[in-house]
């Protein structure tokens, strides 16, 4: 099987002989940002991080998602930051897509490299810099941690998706698998942030209709994905953001494999006494 491949945004600018017309969309049940619009212009700066800039694809938005941001990091040589952080309660997870970047946590190194994913606990005092000679790409997803009295929260954890087997759905021979970074039966974990792949011809048969929220990257390839009532051509590079209770499906087109990088809010009650409480 050939390694993992993904495509990162590179950002530039469009010439003025382009044509207006694109694929992005803004639903009431979800949203859909192809990769032509991550352009330069789109950028964020943010605070105590050099060298770097952020595509900010997803953040709590009142009446549409609530629980998480996520943004692609793409951080110059020497690039990072000491004070990543600005929230005490989140909790955060990164993926590297290119180059490399160091994490410093607990007095511990630990270096990502392509396919490498890190959990970092709320309240960590947790640092990143890239001392690579290449740019790095990665997601860093974030998220305020709901803890559970008698519950600990999980500790840190660093892999890289290619030293995890996925795991096959239940009969479709390996057509449909996940590669999972945390146990899901571990209930000290409020979100998952998972890979699917489709090999060609693949596919979601159902409509999933439930109380999850995504965020789906396409790492990989290209499908044709459900969202709601309409049908989407995605491929590589581009980014869906599903609210709660949105229905959703997909087939993979080939002719490679079609894969995505995942994140949904897990292992808790849906919390009651009024909106956004």
């Amino acid at each position: 099987m050939a390694g993992p491949q993904y495509v990162a945004p590179r950002g530039g600018h469009p010439p003025q002989t382009d044509l207006l017309t694109g694929r992005a969309v803004f639903t009431e049940a979800y949203v859909f940002i192809p990769k032509g619009v991550m352009q330069d212009i789109v950028t964020s700066y943010l605070p105590f991080w050099d060298k770097t800039r952020a595509w900010i694809i997803a953040r709590p938005l009142s009446g549409f998602t609530e629980t998480f941001s996520q943004y692609i990091m793409e951080v110059q040589p020497g690039g990072g930051s000491v004070r990543p952080e600005p929230e005490a309660g989140a909790e955060g997870v990164l993926f590297v897509m290119e180059g490399e970047v160091t994490v410093k946590l607990d007095r511990k190194s630990h270096r990502l490299l392509k396919g490498g994913y890190a959990y970092l606990p709320p309240s960590s005092s947790w640092t990143i810099v890239n001392k690579g000679k290449a740019p790095a790409r990665f997601h860093w997803i974030r998220k305020l941690y709901e803890r559970v009295d008698g519950i600990d929260v999980p500790e840190p954890i660093f892999h890289n998706e290619q030293d995890i087997v996925p795991l096959s759905m239940p009969g479709t021979a390996g057509r449909w698998a996940t590669t999972r970074f945390v146990d899901p039966e571990d209930l000290r974990h409020d979100m998952h942030v998972n890979i699917v792949t489709f090999e060609p011809g693949g596919l979601i048969p159902f409509a999933e209709t439930h109380v999850m929220e995504h965020g789906l990257y396409v790492l990989e390839g290209k499908g044709v994905y459900r969202l709601n009532q309409d049908w989407v051509e995605v491929e590589a590079g581009d980014f869906m953001w599903l609210r709660a209770f949105c229905p959703q499906a997909c087939y993979a087109g080939g002719p490679g494999r079609f894969r995505y990088l995942l994140y949904k809010d897990v292992n808790r009650h849906a919390k009651l006494g009024g909106f956004g409480r």
